[in-house]
């Protein structure tokens, strides 16, 4: 499956790249995985929050493969378990979608067209991550559902 990671911003700080790269690492065997990084806006330079994720959301959206199937990262979007989120990917590669896109929006969310491009929501649970530690935890859930979807072990 190929796995498109469209993330507002740039990893910065060493750990958060260390960790990434970890992770892409480890994912190699399973899944051809792309990160893209689109530039997160400043809304005081861009003409306010609505503009800035208009701005943002042009660049999600070129970012997004046509034809892959989108997944947005959102507090409201639906929680699955590890187990879920292997047999989700699993179901979608049977469905004949052999690219998936996960979106993790800006700071201040995302524009309504990368909504409506989205084809199902995402959610960690209800609390609130910082982006850099959302895209960590996308990849291991990733890397995770390859392992059981593989019946390989994963240590705990």
């Amino acid at each position: 499956m190929k796995i498109t990671v469209v993330a507002v911003g740039r990893l910065k700080e060493r750990f958060w790249k260390d960790a990434c790269a970890e992770y892409l690492k480890r994912l190699d065997g399973y899944h051809k995985v792309n990160v893209s990084e689109v530039a997160d806006r400043d809304p005081a330079k861009s003409g306010g929050e609505e503009r800035a994720r208009e701005l943002e959301a042009a660049d999600i959206l070129k970012a997004v493969p046509e034809r892959s199937h989108c997944i947005l990262l959102a507090i409201g979007g639906r929680e699955r378990s590890s187990e879920g989120l292997s047999r989700h990917l699993d179901e979608l590669a049977l469905r004949g979608k052999g690219e998936v896109s996960f979106v993790i929006g800006g700071s201040t969310g995302v524009a309504p067209a990368v909504m409506e491009r989205a084809d199902e929501q995402l959610s960690f649970g209800p609390i609130t991550l910082p982006h850099n530690l959302a895209r960590v935890v996308l990849l291991e859930q990733v890397y995770r559902a390859a392992k059981i979807s593989r019946g390989e072990p994963y240590h705990k």
